[in-house]
């Protein structure tokens, strides 16, 4: 695998910019729910109705039934009321109150719930987009980005796109219409005590377009250094054992603290421009309230206006400023819910480097015959850019200009010293990357005209290093293929002697499993990933260093299993210990991305080459 990891420099690269416009982007994710988007519109502009009418309500009652008394009202009728009839009209308004606050409550809390569930599903659908889209990548896309950051994208920046749709698209609109409608109300009543109720307006208006751009940079930074601390954990925590053994925890715990304390002042600094706007906001509105109640009161004892138009406008002043302020704070989340969304769409427009035809060719039955034709590979270019059909003179190259052809049912090994190129080999087999020239084919067929799927299905891979996921026996073996019997699994553990361990587990096959298998040996993972191969009786078969790395308990046992995995299928095995390839038809030697030699164990040995020396090497 050395050829590999030197092929591929890890390095975490920046995000890339996106150039698009993710807010209509977003809101191309409506169109499935634009019913339910106009009825919340209609219950908003209902509530907003609502919102302005109660103010308007209370004045009048003031004006009408309480300030009633003879002398204090220029309308006779009015002034003419009984004591009853003003209480009757009070008890009227009172009611009428209660029920304008019903219905404000029912139809928010009907926009509320649709809202909410709207926002689920879309966030639900984005999830499950992406998470396919990441899938259907090619292995150089994961060899280049930390897994971390794909985390994050999954989870952290799709949930900040749902205050978006559950949240701020209607609260938007409704406070809109909302200081749309204050302002108008406001000019109906009175022009003069609305342009004094006015004046704060342009203060809050620069107060806001500063706090909307400050806060924009704080949330870009904030989840910046959100993407880096989750990078950090994820990479640290899967490799906890190697950071133990070179005693390297009092260094990691410095450097997690670096990215904690930036990670904090991005934080801070986001707590203190709201924790300044705030009262800011607060204060513009006590100052415009205080204007109106000084301006208004002079206009009372002329008698300009009534003392419940002076009511309402002090209502109004006060319900103007909570919509300007919540729309100052929603751009802000809109600016981290766009934040997200670039960078969630920057991930869905990475193109596949392993592409697909539209209509690739599917044989009947795939029989086993693997011939590669000149092939060159490399994964990176000398300055570790991915190679596209321009860089041909500037790429690493892996694998130069090699060719051999495997028959069906033929059992083939590759053998060299670290870094000839034979993992790269089978990682070409099953498409995980495409070749810069050349062509490679599967029963005469070029794989680029196939199917991946079909490729894949037909191959099956048992590598070094098995990856066991959480859940159970059964669940690791079958891998939610349910075509896959409980009989089967267990046939395909008896026939890989893995059943010689997993029926001495408690629960056998229901046995649970922890992360990455933690608590089996080496060996025992190894035959359940054998168990996993045969389970799905694949017409190909590789095995990349399958038997290094175990327990000499288990030896014996995989052995055997590699044996019957081996049997009537086409095998190729990539192997540093000689013996164990012996008995395989042919035997091709890599040698710096050539085949240098090519031959039975006995013709090799005779040949007196590479492989000869290779295997003294080990006997002595």
């Amino acid at each position: 695998m050395s050829e590999f990891v030197r092929g591929l420099k890890d390095k975490e690269t920046n995000d890339i910019q996106y150039n698009g416009n993710a807010f209509l982007r977003l809101m191309g994710y409506l169109r499935p729910y634009i019913k339910t988007v106009l009825i919340c519109f209609v219950l908003v502009a209902i509530l907003t109705a609502l919102d302005l009418y109660r103010p308007m309500l209370i004045g009048d009652a003031i004006d009408q039934y309480i300030l009633t008394i003879e002398g204090e009202t220029a309308d006779a009728a009015l002034a003419a009321l009984s004591p009853d009839q003003r209480w009757h009209g009070i008890l009227k308004t009172a009611a009428l109150y209660i029920g304008v606050m019903l219905v404000a409550f029912v139809c928010n809390r009907m926009q509320y719930l649709m809202i909410q569930e709207m926002g689920q599903k879309i966030v639900y659908t984005l999830r499950t987009e992406l998470m396919a889209h990441v899938q259907s990548l090619s292995m150089r896309f994961f060899d280049t980005t930390p897994v971390g950051r794909i985390v994050t994208r999954i989870t952290n920046d799709t949930e900040a796109i749902n205050d978006l749709y559950s949240n701020i698209i209607v609260r938007l609109f409704r406070n809109v219409i909302k200081v749309i409608g204050l302002i108008a109300v406001m000019l109906m009543l009175d022009v003069k005590m609305a342009l004094l109720s006015l004046v704060m307006v342009p203060v809050v208006a620069v107060l806001t377009f500063i706090f909307r751009r400050l806060s924009r940079k704080c949330y870009q930074v904030v989840k910046t250094r959100i993407t880096a601390l989750n990078t950090f954990l994820s990479e640290h925590l899967s490799g906890m054992r190697v950071i133990q053994i070179f005693h390297r925890e009092r260094e990691k715990c410095d450097e997690f603290d670096e990215k904690n304390t930036a990670l904090y002042k991005a934080g801070f600094q986001e707590m203190m421009i709201f924790g300044i706007f705030r009262p800011l906001i607060y204060l513009a509105s006590i100052v415009a309230t205080a204007i109106i109640l000084g301006g208004g009161s002079s206009q009372v004892l002329t008698g300009a206006i009534s003392i419940g138009t002076l009511y309402m406008f002090t209502q109004y002043i006060s319900q103007l400023f909570q919509p300007i302020q919540e729309l100052a704070e929603m751009f802000t989340t809109l600016q981290s819910a766009i934040a997200s969304a670039e960078k969630i769409f920057t991930l869905m427009d990475v193109e596949p480097i392993v592409k697909e035809k539209s209509n690739p060719v599917k044989p009947v039955e795939i029989k086993g015959r693997i011939e590669f034709d000149h092939v060159w590979f490399a994964y990176e270019t000398r300055d570790g850019k991915t190679p596209t059909p321009d860089t041909m003179d500037n790429n690493n190259w892996v694998l130069r200009d090699v060719s051999f052809v495997i028959e069906p049912g033929q059992k083939v090994a590759f053998v060299g010293a670290t870094g000839a190129g034979k993992s790269s080999i089978l990682n070409l087999i099953g498409r995980y990357y495409d070749i810069q020239k050349g062509a490679i084919r599967i029963d005469g067929v070029d794989i680029r005209d196939m199917s991946r799927e079909q490729i894949r299905a037909a191959i099956g891979q048992v590598q070094q290093d098995v990856f066991i996921f959480t859940g159970d026996i059964k669940h690791n073996i079958r891998l939610r293929d349910d075509s896959i019997t409980d009989e089967t699994i267990r046939e395909a553990a008896r026939n890989t002697n893995a059943s010689h361990f997993i029926e001495r587990l408690p629960h056998q096959y229901d046995e649970r499993v922890t992360e990455r298998g933690a608590t089996f040996s080496a060996g025992q993972r190894q035959l359940l990933s054998f168990a996993r191969t045969l389970a799905y009786d694949p017409t190909i078969l590789i095995l990349d260093e399958a038997t290094a790395n175990i327990d000499t308990e288990t030896e014996q046992w995989i052995q055997e299993a590699v044996k019957t995995l081996m049997e009537g299928r086409t095998s190729i095995m990539v192997a540093h210990r000689l013996s164990t390839i012996q008995h395989c038809d042919r035997i091709i030697v890599m040698h710096h991305g050539k085949i240098r030699e090519s031959g039975t164990h006995q013709e090799l040995l005779e040949q007196d080459g590479i492989y000869k020396k290779l295997y003294q090497l080990q006997l002595a």
